[in-house]
């Protein structure tokens, strides 16, 4: 079962020559290096099997373990990734990209040298081997384990080398700032022409389809940030009210943390938008048109206005990277915990509190978007890891269109990757003290929803596991850069903006379109047709999908609120404010930033619960058609155990394969394991009952 399998643990068969990681090419003159240049056809690029740039370190023969049957076969380290060949195999020319058999450097958390049965080193980048191993052990930081014994017989030399490689490799620093990803021509820019692509958000173009595809009429794009020199996280693009100039917004802007002023996520058909910005910076004098603008921009035409403090009642950025590390330890197949104990160690590396946290305030958001006509404005410092989970969530549990293959995809670009979302320095890319694995935490929160709400969704567990595996991959940039600005840098995208910006021309030259850089969303590229059909959610009813978002009726829930209120959302509780903004008329809230309020007691009921935490005379609204609210309490937060259990092949079993065939293979295992652990017993045993 690939998905269980995925790189475990790889054993190779002795080779006089360099092994070719993957088709059979012509074989360079010199040295390992792929002799194709960047520009040339994605084809020709990955004849060798290796990606534009790569080199092989060292290579030996081992054996997969951990799996039955062991896999003989050869373990390639290059200066990207690890890759295993199981003796005969071929890399298919439909996906040059294997998602099976790789094992991308920046995944590895932990090497482990082993000689015997009580000798075991543990190798940190820039360590040196003090033996010839017998096999190591490969940690990875997304739950895999990649374990390699390794033949003898004049072989052990070449077994410590690929893992002093292993080590030498990953003590290079900048190691992901150096690669530069894959290029796509445009005969090989997908396989499949009649697949559905995924905006990339990268163009004028790309923005107002989406905008209208929102139905959000007073918004507009703004190509202020064109140039990146409003802020190098923003994307070039993004929506503003459409009364609002351009030279507001520049002036509005610099008054956020980061530059990261207020700007649309979402419009909902019936009305209500969700907004997301920075914290306000307390240290700027604004004028009097300054904040008109900014309060303008944070209104967006609305006679009412929530602000959300995303951060309140949520984990901090520590908070999560210690319980991520928590859990993975727990998860190891050597972790020291007796069984009797393992749930109470769950509970103690508090991940499943992360989750339960994410899902309640994203509920709460949930409903003051769907409860009124309103704008709701979520608010965090840097506007770059807990926005984007929420609004995500929002999204989820608001739209059935996000819950959507493709639907949630393009949610995934335009709220994460789109919107400036540090991946690289979250997941500990960059050596910088800010790790946190902050979107890992919202694909956990996804599958939640998923189990909770099986026939909503149009993805499947499979889906999310494909996307939890791509965050560290070497071949593509959508996870491997911290901001757009970044991204499109390294691919040489905007060469050509850094003169002049020429308003009647706002796309790129023609000659730069030629190549367009690898997406993540290139599934057919690392995974074959049939593991793509493992995507789709076999429970999942299209027809029960309309076109519109929400059901039309919706909108006759949602009616405008009094006039120019403003409401402060903390600790689930909406609290009236006399301001947006805290320096006007107070000039002494400057230094405390956004959070001016006194803290509300936290309320132990959901605002659903508080009957949609409206005032009373505003009167009571029905649970709007498609609105999803999850449980979040006690047991209904659940372990991902196809995800974190990937370590131990032996808990897999009874997963639910994802196939007719896996399905009969897991039968006839437990119907094996049943028929020895039940004891014997004679006829006469039954009849004396």
């Amino acid at each position: 079962m690939w998905w269980g399998g995925r790189g475990q643990s790889f054993n190779i068969a002795p080779q006089k020559e360099e092994p070719e990681m993957g088709f059979s090419p012509p074989k360079p003159a010199q040295g390992s290096r792929m002799p194709e240049p960047r520009s040339n056809q994605l084809g020709s690029c990955l004849a060798s099997g290796c990606l534009p740039g790569e080199q092989i370190l060292a290579w030996a023969p081992g054996v997969r373990k951990g799996l039955e049957p062991e896999l003989p076969g050869t373990l390639i380290c290059t200066n990207l990734r690890l890759t295993f060949q199981p003796r005969g195999w071929q890399r298919s020319q439909d996906t040059p990209l294997s998602s099976e058999y790789d094992f991308a450097l920046l995944n590895i958390g932990r090497l482990e040298a082993v000689n015997g049965p009580s000798r075991v080193q543990l190798l940190r980048p820039g360590s040196l081997l003090k033996f010839i191993p017998d096999e190591i052990l490969i940690h990875g930081r997304d739950f895999r384990l990649l374990r390699v014994g390794f033949e003898t017989g004049g072989l052990e030399p070449q077994a410590f080398q690929v893992t002093m490689a292993i080590v030498q490799a990953r003590a290079q620093s900048n190691q992901a700032q150096q690669y530069s990803g894959l290029t796509l021509s445009k005969p090989g820019q997908s396989s499949d022409p009649k697949k559905t692509p995924v905006p990339l958000l990268e163009t004028l173009e790309d923005w107002e389809a989406e905008r209208e595809k929102q139905g959000a009429r007073g918004w507009r794009v703004s190509t202020v940030n064109e140039r990146f020199d409003l802020a190098t996280s923003l994307p070039r693009y993004f929506w503003v009210p459409s009364r609002t100039l351009d030279s507001e917004v520049r002036r509005a802007f610099a008054h956020f943390h980061q530059g990261r002023g207020p700007r649309l996520s979402w419009h909902h058909p019936g009305g209500s938008d969700l907004l997301r910005c920075s914290g306000f910076y307390a240290a700027s004098d604004p004028s009097k048109e300054d904040i008109r603008a900014m309060e303008s921009m944070l209104q967006a035409g609305h006679s009412e206005v929530v602000l959300v403090d995303t951060t309140d009642e949520l984990p901090s950025l520590t908070d999560v990277q210690l319980a991520h590390l928590r859990l993975r330890a727990l998860c190891l197949p050597d972790s020291s915990v007796a069984e009797d104990k393992w749930l109470s160690a769950l509970e103690g590396t508090r991940w499943l509190d992360c989750v339960r946290s994410c899902l309640r305030k994203a509920s709460d958001i949930s409903v003051l978007v769907t409860s009124r006509v309103r704008a709701v404005v979520l608010q965090e410092r840097g506007d770059r890891d807990f926005n984007g989970l929420l609004s995500s969530l929002v999204q989820l549990l608001s739209a059935r269109e996000a819950r959507t293959l493709v639907g949630f995809q393009s949610l995934v670009q335009r709220e994460w990757v789109a919107a400036g979302h540090p991946f690289l320095t979250r997941l500990g890319g960059t050596g910088a003290n800010e790790e946190g694995p902050v979107f890992l935490l919202f694909l956990d929160c996804v599958w939640q929803l998923l189990q909770q709400f099986p026939a909503e969704f149009e993805f499947s567990e499979f889906f999310l596991l494909a996307l939890h595996d791509s965050v560290r991959v070497p071949d593509t940039l959508t996870f491997l850069r911290d901001t757009p600005w970044e991204r499109g840098k390294q691919s040489g995208q905007f060469n050509s903006y850094t003169q002049v910006y020429t308003p009647g021309h706002p796309q790129p030259p023609t000659e730069n379109s030629v190549h367009q850089q690898l997406s993540v969303w290139d599934w057919d590229l690392r995974y074959s047709s049939e593991q793509i059909l493992q995507f789709h959610n076999p429970a999942y009813d299209s027809e029960y999908c309309p076109d519109s978002w929400l059901p039309s009726q919706q909108s006759s829930c949602m009616v405008p609120g009094p006039p120019s209120s403003v409401w402060f959302f903390s600790r689930g509780v909406l609290a009236p404010l006399n301001q947006l903004c805290p320096w006007r008329d107070s000039p002494s809230l400057l230094a405390i930033s956004s959070r001016w309020l006194p803290r509300p007691a936290v309320s132990n009921e959901s605002l659903a619960d508080q009957e949609w935490g409206l005032p009373s005379h505003w009167g009571a609204c029905p649970l709007p058609p498609g609105l999803l609210l999850p449980g979040y309490l006690g047991p209904q937060i659940k372990l991902w155990r196809r995800c974190y259990l990937r370590g131990r092949p032996e808990v897999q079993m009874g997963l639910s394969a994802p196939t007719i065939t896996g399905l009969q293979d897991e039968l006839s295992h437990l119907q094996e394991l049943l028929r020895k652990w039940t004891p014997r017993r004679s006829p006469e045993d039954y009849s004396k009952k």
